[in-house]
């Protein structure tokens, strides 16, 4: 039975922190006091469908806190398609076929890397086990990628991955987007993997081949910390 929507806090109608859902930490962030509310507003003010809904909008942050994050994967914003966007980067929703293809294509690197085969998108048991499957965009207008670019959701991932930096983590930037976000890591003894973005349009380029599940599990291993269960 799905939970009363009632006892949801509506983010979309947040204007100050009060209803701020527990975020394990991030919370106290300053994109939370300073960006937020002003975001919340402009998305309360639009007339169309908003992905993901608002209980879902923060996901990524809710299943991996700070204390418990060791791999940061980067995405870009929600899928536009009602039904898929659940508030993880490249995630879906269990029910959701056929997948989205850069997806797809993570999938098929996995099979290749670790001979592992998903059986849905649904990417929480990563996220459960400290991998931050993060947007730099956290909502999207329904059919329009890329609609809400210019919300001011940046700022968010920005401090993310300075204060995930304050300590060693395995970051993985796909294509030239996420890449440019590296210069919010501080510098430390980091694993940061960069290679082409997954979408069909460069997996060709790079991306296929680069066998990042392992890669980050012998990092992992190399440093006496238990390895990420791709197969949960």
């Amino acid at each position: 039975m799905s939970a009363d929507p009632a006892a949801r806090p509506d983010l979309s109608d947040l204007t100050d922190l009060s209803d701020l859902p527990d975020l394990g930490g991030w919370e106290d962030l300053p994109f939370f006091r300073d960006r937020y509310p002003a975001i919340m507003e402009r998305l309360a003010a639009e007339p169309g469908v908003i992905l993901p809904p608002a209980e879902q909008r923060l996901a990524a942050l809710q299943l991996t806190p700070p204390s418990s994050l060791r791999v940061v994967i980067l995405g870009q914003d929600p899928y536009p398609t009602p039904g898929h966007a659940h508030g993880l980067a490249f995630s879906v929703a269990p029910e959701v076929h056929p997948l989205p293809r850069s997806l797809n294509n993570i999938f098929k690197e996995l099979a290749d890397d670790l001979d592992i085969h998903l059986n849905t998108g649904d990417l929480r048991g990563w996220a459960r086990q400290g991998v931050l499957l993060l947007n730099t965009v956290l909502s999207v207008p329904a059919g329009e990628a890329n609609g809400h670019k210019d919300l001011g959701w940046q700022e968010l991932a920005h401090q993310v991955l300075a204060l995930s930096s304050r300590r060693p983590t395995a970051y993985i930037l796909w294509g030239k987007q996420a890449q440019g976000l590296e210069k919010h890591i501080q510098p430390g003894d980091h694993l940061i993997l960069k290679t082409a973005h997954p979408s069909p349009l460069s997996a060709r380029r790079g991306f296929f081949g680069s066998r990042p599940f392992s890669t980050v599990n012998r990092w992992l291993h190399s440093r006496n910390q238990p390895q990420i269960d791709w197969n949960p």
